[in-house]
């Protein structure tokens, strides 16, 4: 990163009413891969889709078998210097909000307000039928107590939280129904692939980044239209985009600035010189 890339990007960050959208890319640094980055470019997993849960029920044990393993990994996640960053300029003023793509609520748990989680949370759980909403360490302890001896070799998680198994390994996996009802189907409260996201959610979206005076873009290839929307809304309205990533994007041709960086370190070095430093822990 040159240093008048670095300065370009402090600029578009000093003059507030920035709109952070971030991906998949800026928790790779709390140990959660991303798909297209350079921690995901090799795999080729394929993520599960809405209609292939609620359909099919060897699909749905094949997710919940490998969520089940991989929620040890998301759960045991913590922020980065990334997250952090973002929340101290939230702090400082210089942030007219947060939208993120992913689902591991990292940026909350950084100290992040009013964070828009486009594709939902990973830690909450919802009955299909009738609507209850529950945490995810209790359904993972019913998985426990259904699963005794549960277990399995994994080699990485994937960013939505499941791991890569054969099918052997999880032929024996037990799910569990919803605790209220009895008898409905439990889903994790994410967006899948061939979902849509709520009609309000991206609204609001929109709203805030037509009222934003930057749009900065965080570790996102951009690849689905479900975030790069957000981006072409900007451009539309004649309001700069920055993205930070590593790797291309989709977006880089809307982009007034591009940095090719790391985004823990880089976006540090912003904070720093545009934020005063976190609170010391009581």
């Amino acid at each position: 990163m040159s240093e008048d890339a670095f300065q370009a990007l402090t600029a578009l960050v000093a003059a507030g009413d920035v709109v952070v959208l971030s991906g998949a890319g800026l928790s790779t640094e709390s140990g959660i891969p991303d798909y297209r980055g350079p921690s995901g470019a090799a795999r080729r997993h394929t993520p599960m889709t809405y209609q292939a849960f609620t359909r099919d029920p060897e699909a749905r044990r094949r997710y919940w078998a490998r969520s089940h393993l991989g929620w040890r990994t998301i759960a045991g996640a913590v922020p980065n210097d990334g997250h952090r960053a973002v929340a101290r300029l939230q702090r400082a003023g210089l942030l007219g909000g947060v939208i993120t793509q992913n689902v591991d609520g990292l940026h909350t748990a950084a100290g992040a307000s009013g964070v828009i989680e486009l594709h939902g949370r990973l830690d909450e759980v919802t009955c299909l039928d009738c609507g209850n909403a529950t945490g995810r360490e209790e359904l993972h302890r019913r998985l426990d107590e259904a699963n005794p001896g549960f277990d399995a070799a994994v080699a990485h998680v994937n960013p939505d939280g499941d791991v890569d198994l054969p099918d052997e390994a999880v032929s024996g996996f037990r799910t569990v129904d919803c605790a209220v009802c009895g008898a409905g189907m439990l889903k994790p409260d994410v967006v899948f692939f061939g979902e849509t996201v709520p009609a309000a959610r991206v609204a609001d979206c929109f709203a805030l980044v037509e009222r934003a005076r930057a749009l900065l873009v965080l570790g996102s290839s951009l690849t689905v239209m479900s975030g790069r929307r957000f981006v072409l809304r900007a451009a539309k309205h004649g309001i700069p985009v920055g993205i930070v990533n590593q790797g291309a994007t989709r977006g880089d041709g809307y982009a007034a600035l591009r940095l090719d960086a790391p985004l823990g370190a880089t976006l540090t070095a912003v904070a720093a010189r545009l934020a005063a430093p976190a609170p010391a822990p009581v």
